[in-house]
């Protein structure tokens, strides 16, 4: 399956981004940027709702400290996704973490 030029133009713009989802650690590799993002693989979320606070090492410095109404998880275990909406979530933000350390604004990162 060959590419529109469309999308052969748009790759040309485009962020190319490898994600390493780890129990203990996530890593963002940009491509001609190397490792961008490394960060513990934490989510804190309020317990009602299970609505996210933070991801990533903020999430990890909350454990411990929040309040009773903050839950701090770690969506993966075993190398396994264990809560899959708070694991999009952590997604979502990373990628958009490295995104956001582009110079140029980019239409959509092509990630792998």
């Amino acid at each position: 399956m060959g590419l529109s030029p469309l999308d052969w133009l748009l790759g040309l713009f485009s962020l190319d981004i490898g994600i390493d989802l780890g129990t203990a650690n996530t890593l963002v590799y940009v491509r001609g940027k190397g490792i961008v993002i490394n960060e513990p693989s934490y989510a804190a979320i309020e317990k009602k709702t299970r609505r996210p606070i933070t991801y990533g090492q903020e999430a990890k410095e909350m454990g411990g400290k929040a309040p009773s109404h903050i839950l701090v998880v770690r969506p993966l275990r075993d190398g396994v996704i264990s809560e899959f909406e708070i694991t999009e979530g952590m997604l979502h933000y990373f990628i958009g973490k490295a995104h956001e350390q582009s110079w140029v604004p980019i239409p959509r990162p092509r990630v792998v």
